[in-house]
């Protein structure tokens, strides 16, 4: 079974998926499937069949015997390659993202944007395939001590449903350039785009079992991350289970990255430009329905111009158009009925709080899963609402009367994942950002960086480094050789 493209190498959505293994749609080893629909509407797109522990073990299997050649391969060739990935990933952008959009349900702007994004990974890391360097150790003229850097082997990848096609380039990329195989298992929910762009990676030329996609839920994600033949695995996803994650790699001892949740603060001074915070701090909290880890969550603003903050941010909020992520609205549905009535139980406690519910909190009349852009003020930050991760779009405004009480309200939660400070003066900015317990600080803007930035959380918000050059070290091990070059002998 293949991915059928049509005379302008469009690629067509299926109506019926296999997991993806050693080159081909390959049937699973039992006869379960699962359906992915539409969020906005609940129709269902397609038929998957779900993979089995076996199926888990197939996929491994052939990524074991693939990896000797692959990394055998030489660095130029592999960056050629991969860099034919992104090509292929632009000359089918617009199906890719469209099936990104209905399977997902974020609006179709902000898909095309996933989809340059997924490019771009690939872009940029081919570029590094042959500047994978070691080091000379200088410790004497009778000796030579060098580092290579050496893939882990196989690479177990565990994809979330919020940025699905996005977040499979982002491990997949620099996992190929390092010299490693892959096995992938995307979301249930959202497993359409990972098997198209393993079918894309075949395409551009990566030899068969190098990329393999197993689908389904807790067992093959089960059965992936205790395979004692994974060599190094990469996981995206809630604390719990990626606590769950790496109890089961510590079996074998396979090393992890983990990015995990966020409860991230927007610090907006009393000497900010108003506007700037109000419409980033609705960037943050917004785009693709809040369904972000490093989401704007929650609002710290200083009391002086708390009330004006909130009448503006409630303002943009109420502004949002909402519909089916491929009519290209504000805002489209969050992804499955499941987090949708998580969203509304955080809404509810919320209002049981004593938090005023300045606008939205009631989900739409429709046959998706809509719930609009939703802000509380009067939070109390140790409220429910204001210390867990909601994961949609639910802005909580929190007063503060000075910069230590704000940084005191801003690094009182268990997550580091982003923060931002918002104000005209630079030093005081850069001071704070100093201060603020997380992985990444945006200054005056929010989501700043690019594929080139180092991404990952502090605390209970992960573990390692996506993105940049930095993400190479969770795929790359080092290894010392030392040479005696004393010829006095014994």
């Amino acid at each position: 079974m293949t991915t059928t493209l049509d005379s302008e190498n469009d690629i067509e959505l299926r109506d019926q998926y296999r997991p993806y293994i050693d080159g081909e749609f390959s049937q699973s080893d039992a006869d379960e499937q699962f359906t992915t629909t539409d969020p906005a509407t609940g129709e269902p797109l397609a038929t998957v069949e779900a993979a089995t522990a076996e199926t888990v073990d197939r996929a491994v299997a052939a990524a074991r015997e693939a990896a000797p050649t692959w990394r055998a391969t030489a660095p130029a060739e592999r960056g050629r390659i991969v860099h034919r990935i992104a090509d292929l990933i632009r000359d089918n952008a617009a199906e890719l993202a469209r099936i990104e959009s209905r399977d997902q349900g974020k609006p179709l702007t902000q898909a095309r944007t996933d989809v340059e994004g997924a490019a771009r990974f690939f872009e940029y890391y081919a570029g590094a395939a042959d500047k994978l360097e070691g080091k000379h150790v200088p410790t004497g003229q009778d000796a030579l001590n060098i580092t290579v850097r050496e893939p882990y082997g196989v690479s177990g990848q565990i994809i979330p449903w919020n940025f699905p096609l996005n977040l499979t380039a982002r491990g997949i990329a620099p996992a190929l350039v390092a010299g490693n195989t892959v096995v992938a298992k995307p979301a249930p929910t959202t497993p359409l785009s990972a098997l198209h762009l393993a079918d894309l990676c075949q395409q551009a030329g990566v030899p068969d079992g190098v990329v393999n996609v197993v689908t389904g839920g807790s067992e093959p994600g089960a059965a992936l991350t205790a395979h004692d033949g994974v060599d190094a695995l990469t996981f995206t996803g809630s604390v719990a289970t990626g606590q769950t994650v790496m109890e089961a790699a510590a079996e074998s001892l396979s090393p992890v990255t983990l990015e995990l949740g966020g409860k991230n603060p927007a610090v907006v001074m009393p000497d900010a430009d108003l506007d700037e915070a109000v419409f980033w701090t609705a960037v943050g909290i917004f785009t693709n329905a809040g369904q972000i880890c490093s989401a704007a969550d929650r609002a710290l603003v200083h009391e002086s111009i708390y009330d004006e903050f909130v009448e503006r941010i409630v303002e943009r909020a109420e502004s949002y158009e909402l519909g089916p992520g491929v009519d290209d609205p504000d805002m489209g549905p969050l992804n499955h009925e499941a987090h949708y009535e998580a969203v509304l139980e955080y809404i509810d406690a919320g209002i049981e709080s004593g938090a005023t519910l300045e606008t939205g909190g009631e989900p739409l009349d429709d046959d998706g899963y809509f719930v609009p852009p939703t802000v509380f003020s009067d939070v109390d930050p140790q409220s429910k609402i204001a210390q867990e991760e909601i994961f949609g779009p639910v802005l909580t405004v929190i007063p503060f009367s000075d910069r230590e009480e704000a940084m005191s309200i801003a690094n009182d939660v268990e997550f580091g994942l982003t923060g931002g400070v918002f104000s005209r003066d630079i030093k005081q900015a850069l001071s704070m950002a100093h201060e603020l317990e997380a992985g990444g600080v945006y200054v005056n803007e929010w989501f700043g960086g690019s594929v080139e930035t180092p991404f990952g959380g502090m605390k209970q918000s992960g573990i390692g480094r996506e993105k940049g050059l930095e993400a190479l070290d969770s795929y790359l091990q080092t290894k010392s050789i030392s040479v005696n070059l004393d010829e006095r002998g014994r």
